[in-house]
């Protein structure tokens, strides 16, 4: 009989929605203090230009706090600079708090980390002439340069012009910092002239930041296993042995425990670990019924869904971003929202904002089989939904994201199934 502390997998769910600040959804209002520690305990709000709805990292806000002002939220980053832009899961807005952390990965960075490590060896002076510029002009812009990519490539960084490889790799580099964003475009300036007291503080050692990676990640996720701890932040790529190296060290000074999870469908060989701290926080949330409350949506970007296969393993949520798939092949949309309720994954959304109508569209409203039957979960399970509360919830969700989004209307398209549409129209009126 196994000694390792035992805990069930809607145990390991429920801290997981806690840490996600996914406990009670749009039941509290924004503040910049918020904001910070939803960063800080999730580990970054990743950035992505996608503007269907609106950017992703408004959208991760919004899920947790419901409609707020945007400025308020630039002004933490660009003006306070109590986040900043850095590659955690992908470009994201991490605290400076853990600003010694990353800039061990700034000091290490290589242009293999991005696959283009030839392109330092032709364009050394590029890259002087930019960060001249820089300290000569800052911020400074991709735009800002004149020199364009190779004719008739197609988009991408490997046919960036050579000036926006040169920021690229001043950035990550942290020789530069962004600044600030135009139209959603970068503006970089010298990192000595925008987070002067960051830089003035000690990096961490290799082995220290091998350690803190994997602290922030369990405490993100609260319980994970190997594959969860690599596909979380998966900056920098550390080598497999690096990681046994951080672990098996953690587990050696007690830092982390292996635990045992029941009802676990990860397979035989996945092991699941947790800091020794949480441990009375995985017996806690096992006894919440029901693990979450309220209804949210939640961006393809959410730090929630960096590891799918883990909300899968939890939940019974199979999600796939559509952004990335043909047209032809799509199945439920292009923006796909997942449907967050009670602490259950009931189905997605597929939206679009006019905003010169100032109109949202939902496009097509998919409910999953399970919760459309009436059923229990399909994994870590808190008992049967109450639908008719779970469709007001979503009704609610939809009307706050357009209030957000500054949509005046709201037009409902397809509902599958096809049955619930007209609940769902008349609760949206």
């Amino acid at each position: 009989m196994s000694s390792l502390p035992t805990f069930p997998l809607h145990a390991v769910a429920a801290l997981f929605l806690e840490r996600q600040h996914l406990r009670r959804p749009r039941r509290r209002a924004f503040s910049p203090a918020r904001a910070a520690r939803l960063a800080a305990d999730t580990g970054g709000l990743q950035l992505d230009s996608i503007n269907v709805v609106d950017r992703a990292h408004y959208l991760t806000v919004w899920s947790r706090f419901g409609a707020f002002d945007r400025r308020a939220l630039d002004r933490l980053v660009y003006e306070r600079r109590a986040l900043f832009e850095y590659w955690a899961h992908a470009a994201c807005l991490v605290p400076t708090a853990h600003f010694a952390a990353w800039r061990r990965a700034m000091l290490d960075y290589h242009t293999r980390s991005r696959g283009w490590a030839r392109w330092l060896k032709t364009h050394r002076g590029t890259l002087q002439a930019v960060e001249q510029a820089l300290h000569e002009g800052g911020p400074l812009g991709s735009a800002d340069f004149t020199r364009r990519r190779r004719p008739r490539g197609e988009a991408g960084w490997w046919n960036w012009k050579p000036t926006t490889h040169a920021l690229d790799y001043l950035w990550m580099s942290g020789r530069t910092l962004v600044h600030s964003r135009q139209h959603f475009q970068k503006r970089f300036d010298l990192a000595e002239r925008l987070m002067p007291d960051a830089l003035a503080l000690t990096p961490l050692d290799v082995a220290d930041f091998h350690r803190w990676h994997l602290h922030q990640s369990l405490h993100a996720m609260g319980a994970a296993t190997d594959a969860d701890l690599r596909m979380y932040f998966t900056f920098p790529r550390h080598a497999p042995a690096e990681r046994r190296r951080a672990l098996a060290h953690a587990l050696e000074t007690g830092e982390v425990r292996e635990i045992t999870v029941t009802q676990s469908a990860s397979g035989p060989r996945s092991r699941w670990y947790a800091l020794a701290d949480d441990l009375p926080a995985l017996t806690a949330a096992g006894r919440r019924r029901p693990a979450a409350e309220g209804t949210t949506l939640l961006s393809p970007f959410d730090s929630f869904l960096w590891h799918r296969e883990r909300a899968q393993r939890l939940f019974g949520f199979h999600y796939k971003i559509q952004v990335y798939t043909p047209g032809h092949q799509r199945t439920h949309g292009y923006y796909l929202l997942p449907i967050l309720h009670d602490g259950q994954l009931i189905g997605r959304v597929d939206p679009k904002a006019h905003r010169a109508e100032r109109r949202l569209e939902v496009k097509h409203v998919h409910l999953e089989p399970w919760f459309a039957r009436g059923a229990r979960p399909p994994a870590a399970s808190w008992g049967s939904l109450d639908r008719d509360a779970a469709l007001v919830g979503l009704a609610d969700s939809l009307r706050s994201l357009a209030a957000f989004v500054g949509a005046d209307t709201i037009s409902l398209g397809r509902v599958t199934p096809s049955r619930l549409r007209p609940p769902l129209r008349r609760l949206l009126r």
